[in-house]
């Protein structure tokens, strides 16, 4: 699954009745210049059911439905029959049913009148959740979930009170540990029961549901017999059978009788999870027996969207981690895996696109209603209830075919929207890239009939690979070259890529419980990065990798929710769907590769699939398989997976001995203590390493060497060098690592930025150039807030960047990632206390200096690479290239935000004739006070015709402004006729943006931006807590600011604990946030290192047995990257002493999830 930046959100939606809830809204012109109040008017529909489920004052059996058990006395027999129970479809989905069955009936009577505010309904909303909550923690609930199953000796009545996950009972007489509710990696237990074959019958309506599931279970051998514990949540349970034998509900805590009568039926707990008595079910392990279950859900209620839920027109289930639950009940764990097949049910004129996992194998008209029609899908491969899906909804689509290496032809077919047909031909050219490569590359076929990619507009996730059915969040799968910029066909590509991959890597063989996310999310961006590189330029794809881990992953493990890729415990599973998890996962697989060569790496992939497919895997298994197949020790890597934080790579000397001809190069390795794990262990750190000569200017070491640090301290002679020379280190980012050389001169940063042939290295040289400047800058205007003058960028650094400008030879796309400054995120890492108006001052100057000096080249390349006006813009490599340069151009030449500037990017504005000039130049132009923003800004909208990526765009170009009252603005786009918390996209364009990337403006010293952003999480959390997390995440680093600033942080998250009704999902990271001991003030401060003296002899000529050498089909860049000019030879003679650590990403690049 590829997860957005935020979670999204439903809108309310139900046929039967609608009403008007008035709110008084700004609605202004389109640069949001002026506001004129007026009134907007959102439709809200409301279900009498949204109460009645989750009203406490209702009997129990009432709000649970269920049969009454022969002779029982029941409430719900002398119950009014329910408003619905009256429709056709929900008649007809009874009507196989020979028992009484009860549904519950309406709520509280309470319906929102003419007027009433939205956040009033949503109150009410909350309180009720709060009601069902406090519920959910009853004693009641006491029984054990690990595996699924009571112990067998315990009763309903004394059973433990602990609620975990099903898998593992935790050990008798085990102490508490961590907090209520805290799940941990050691306590798995295999299931005590498991499913073969499940079959799943949907009556779809937006407003009623009914789902009837029926599973061909059995108990695990060995496994003492024991009550059957199915999870569900927000289920109506209208009948239960077990085969084919009605069984009725029992209340478990009204006295001895019916303590003993549970003994022969089923009781529900209050977090909705069903028990069934295990007197009712076979005593012998292993018999298979039959579990049918018939339950109500409202699909236009389920805010949350998890599980099955409405998005516009369309019916669609999301499932990954934990929605199966909500959708019928089941075992909900990743390692119980059955074979599905599937039948939906619906109207045909509302749904006439069923879409469900696997192949379908029959369809046509209901019998006596034609207006409805019925579709059979079956899946042949046994998958676990996460990977479980279905779509249905008046679905567009475009088809082809593609044939695997064995001769199999597979059905293609992607669906949107019917308006968006137009923008789905690169998404099957995707599809079809990332099925060839896989063949090609890992040898993996296809292994159904058909392969069905769809999106929808309201999605918690980025996409998600459910088997045969990959459903895609509308911004992951839309492009054409009017609507999406570059970095949009590019994340097509790698998200179509990523979801595809998983059908092996995820799917095939899957994880055995959450704790092992990792094995499936980290080896598959791996996978998709190789993808990437193998048809973009793998120069630039790994170095925009490299970026989004530095700036992101790195200031992760560098924060109070730092976790090992592998955690060993968690509150909510949504909270750890992390970078960590996925980046710094495909890190530790790329270092796999690494140690053991691409032909080894192969085979340790080769042996995972044959040993795992079909199973539920382990990370453990992924390591074994690499070491056995290469018949290596791996143990020491394993703390990869269980060891946080950023380890911190420092050369402690770099020398060359001209006698010996040996070059000796020294490292030294510390991880920083993280949250609950002080001591650290030195790793495994591949260390890729070249050597460029000082007077031939090129590689001494052919291939790329790898050399392995395992301790501590290490030593590392080469010999057979016969020339002076500097190191290039950590080639290709060879491990997730900060690397700290404090002996390096920006002369040899220099050198190397103009003769090192790796592309990643050259890339980190210019990055370390530049930063010691910027942090200079930043401390002096720390101490002189008045000043407005600062030294003189160095003449050699001047030099290095014309260089940059006039080369040849260089990739453009490359070259435009060498121009840009260090990210703030990787600045900020190197200020504390963080003063976000002076680094903002600093960053902004050295790119007023850089204007100043280098404006007239930088004019000239922009000039050279606009296109004539009669040639069309392409959608290739190539020209992806060349725009990134050229607009990256334009940014820096509107840094003076003048007329001149404002007339420049308007001029590239009305002449664009793809998304990604005319966004550039909205972007350019989002921070000039002058008429052309205005007019850019207005015609922007209206050219948008409502296309909803289109004004999510316009949004984000808003929201990254450097406009002096840009709190003020954001909070009036919040009240804007387009904007809507309910539409997750818009949601993350405007909010998550201004509070995670305009930083200055975010960290003004009055408090407002945070202010602003914790209203906003207190808001959304009453909907879609996933979305309110992704928000409050954004104060995690607060410790690292100013004592002011902290203050004020520190009083909003204080205020949004302090609310009633908060989620787990945001109260586990607000309550990490305050639990913060705070930062330090020191900087540069030594860590102190246990220093072994381990010395290791390497001869690169001869000693190919000691060290692992790079593969030249490893790494191979797509355009020669050295620069030709001999210029630079000045810089061996100047020594510009600055000291700073590399920084990575470019502050104007546009904000990617």
């Amino acid at each position: 699954m590829r997860v957005s930046a935020v979670a999204r959100l439903a809108t309310i939606t139900a046929p039967f009745l609608s009403y008007k809830i008035c709110q008084t809204a700004n609605s202004f012109p389109l640069s949001t210049e002026n506001s004129a109040a007026s009134a907007s008017t959102a439709d809200l529909s409301v279900s009498p059911l949204l109460i009645s489920l989750l009203n406490p004052a209702f009997p129990r059996s009432w709000r649970r439905g269920g049969v009454v058990a022969d002779g029982a006395s029941s409430e719900l027999s002398k119950a009014p029959q329910p408003w619905y129970s009256q429709l056709p479809h929900f008649q007809a989905a009874l009507a196989s049913e020979s028992s009484t069955e009860g549904v519950s009936p309406g709520g509280d009577g309470h319906l929102p009148t003419l007027g009433e505010d939205v956040d009033d309904l949503a109150t009410r909303n909350q309180t009720l959740r709060e009601n069902a909550s406090n519920e959910a923690v009853a004693a009641e609930d006491q029984i054990s979930r690990e595996d699924g199953s009571l112990p067998d000796s315990a009763s309903v009545a004394d059973a433990p009170s602990e609620e975990t996950e099903p898998g593992t009972r935790p050990l008798p007489e085990t102490p508490a540990r961590g907090r209520p509710g805290e799940k941990f990696r050691d306590e798995y237990k295999p299931s005590a029961f498991l499913v073969d074959n499940m079959d799943l019958h949907f009556v779809l309506d937006p407003s009623i549901t009914i789902v009837t599931g029926t599973m061909l279970m059995r108990r695990a051998e060995r496994v003492p017999s024991s009550d059957l514990l199915l999870d569900g949540e927000n289920l109506e349970l209208l009948s239960l059978r077990v085969n084919g034998e009605e069984i009725a509900e029992v209340d478990s805590h009204e006295g001895e009788e019916e303590q003993a009568n549970a003994r022969r039926g089923y009781h529900l707990l209050k977090d909705g999870s069903l028990v069934i008595s295990k007197s009712v079910l076979p005593a012998k392990a292993g018999e298979r027996f039959e579990v049918k279950t018939r339950v109500l859900i409202h699909p236009n209620l389920n805010l949350k969207l998890s599980g099955l839920y409405v998005s516009g027109d369309a019916l669609v289930t999301q499932c990954e981690a934990e929605g199966f639950r909500r959708i019928t009940f089941s075992l909900d764990r990743p390692d119980v895996q059955a074979k599905y097949k599937v039948r939906l049910e619906a109207d045909r004129t509302k749904y006439p696109v069923l879409l469900s996992n696997g192949n379908k194998i029959d369809e046509g008209s209901l019998s006596g209603d034609s207006n409805r029609h019925f579709v059979l899908f079956e899946d042949p491969h046994p998958k676990p209830s996460y990977l479980f899906a279905i779509l249905a909804g008046p679905f567009a689509s475009v088809t082809d075919t593609f044939t695997t290496k064995s001769g199999n032809e597979v059905a293609l077919a992607v669906y949107s929207e019917p308006g968006q047909l137009s923008k789905l031909s690169w998404a099957m050219e995707s599809v079809k890239l990332s099925m060839k490569w896989d063949e090609e590359t890992y040898d993996r076929e296809y292994d159904l009939d058909e392969f069905n990619v769809a999106c929808v507009s309201e999605f918690n996730a980025g996409a998600m690979e459910n088997k045969g059915l990959n459903i895609f969040n509308c911004s992951m799968l839309l492009a054409d070259i009017k609507t999406a910029t570059d970095r949009d066909f590019e994340r097509v590509l790698a998200v179509i890529g990523h979801e595809y991959f998983h059908n092996w890597t995820g799917d095939r063989v899957t994880v055995r419980d959450w704790f092992q996310l990792t094995l499936k999310e980290g080896l598959t961006v791996f996978r998709e990065q190789s993808f990437m590189a193998s048809i973009m330029s793998a120069a630039v794809q790994r170095i925009q990798y490299v970026e989004n881990l530095i700036s992101k992953q790195f200031v992760e493990d560098a924060g109070p929710m730092a976790h090992p890729i592998q955690p060993e415990s968690y509150m909510a599973v949504d909270n750890f769907y992390t970078s960590t998890v996925y980046d710094k996962g495909a890190e530790v697989v790329r270092m796999y590769q690494t140690l053991l060569g691409p032909a080894g790496f192969k085979k340790g992939m080769d042996l995972y699939f044959e040993r795992n497919d079909g199973h539920a895997a382990t990370c453990e298994d992924f390591r074994a398989a690499m070491a056995d197949a290469n018949d290596v020790d791996l143990s020491q890597f394993e703390l990869w997976y269980s060891q946080a934080g950023t380890p911190h790579l420092e050369v402690t000397h770099a020398r060359y001995n001209a006698e010996d001809q040996v070059f000796e190069i020294g490292f030294r390795q510390h991880t920083p203590p993280t949250p609950g794990q002080e001591t650290k262990r030195p790793q495994v750190i591949p260390i890729k390493l070249g050597l460029i000569g000082k007077e031939s200017k090129r590689d001494l070491l052919q291939p790329t060497m790898v050399l392995e640090l395992t301790e501590n301290e290490q030593k590392f002679r080469i010999g057979g060098i016969n020339e002076d020379c500097l190191p290039s280190i950590l080639r290709n980012f060879s491990a997730p690592v900060k690397l700290i050389y404090p002996q390096q001169t920006f002369a040899e940063k220099a050198f190397l930025l103009a003769y090192d042939t790796d592309p990643v290295t050259k890339w980190m040289a210019a990055r370390a150039l530049a930063t010691p400047i910027i942090l200079s800058r930043t401390r002096q205007a720390l101490t002189d807030e008045a000043a407005d003058k600062f030294e003189e960028l160095p003449e050699d650094y001047i030099k290095a960047l014309r260089m940059i400008l006039q080369d040849q030879a260089t990739d453009h796309a490359l070259k435009a990632m060498m121009l840009q400054l260090p990210d703030w995120s990787s600045l900020a890492a190197e200020l504390k206390p963080l003063d976000p108006e002076a680094l903002y001052r600093a960053l902004r100057s050295v790119r007023m200096d850089l204007y100043n000096v280098l404006h007239e080249d930088m004019l000239a390349l922009y000039t050279q690479l606009t296109i004539p006006e009669n040639q069309e813009d392409g959608v290739s490599p190539k020209e992806f290239s060349r725009r990134k340069l050229r607009n990256s151009l334009l940014l820096l030449l509107s840094e003076p935000r003048n007329q001149l500037a404002s007339e420049r990017a308007f001029q590239h504005f009305t002449s664009a004739r793809c998304m990604s000039d005319k966004y550039s130049a909205l972007l350019a132009l989002a921070s000039m006070p002058t008429a052309e923003r205005e007019t850019a800004f207005s015609r922007f909208f209206d050219e948008a015709h409502g296309d909803a990526l289109v004004l999510d765009k316009w949004f984000k170009a808003q929201a990254l402004s450097d406009l002096p009252d840009e709190v003020e603005r954001v909070s009036a786009l919040l009240r804007h006729p387009s904007f809507s918390y309910t539409k997750p996209n818009r949601f993350r364009s405007l909010v998550l943006t201004f509070a995670n990337f305009n930083y200055r403006h975010f960290h003004r010293l009055d408090g407002k931006g945070y202010e602003l952003l914790a209203d906003v999480i207190l808001t959304v959390d009453k909907f879609n807590p996933l979305a309110a997390a992704r928000g409050a995440k954004l104060f995690l680093q607060w410790r690292k600011l100013g004592p002011e600033r902290q203050e004020l942080v520190a009083n909003q998250l204080k205020r949004i604990l302090g609310e009633q009704g908060l989620s787990d999902n945001v109260r586990e990271i607000v309550a990490k946030a305050l639990e913060q001991p705070p930062a330090t003030s020191s900087e540069g401060t030594k860590n102190n290192y246990t220093i072994t003296d381990n010395e290791e002899i390497y001869d690169a000529e001869v000693d190919d047995q000691i060290t692992r050498s790079e593969s030249a089909e490893d790494y191979v860049p797509d355009e020669p990257a050295v620069f030709s000019s001999e210029a630079f030879d000045f810089l061996e003679e100047s020594e510009f002493l600055y000291d700073g650590s590399t920084g990575y990403a470019d502050p104007y690049s546009v904000p990617e999830e």
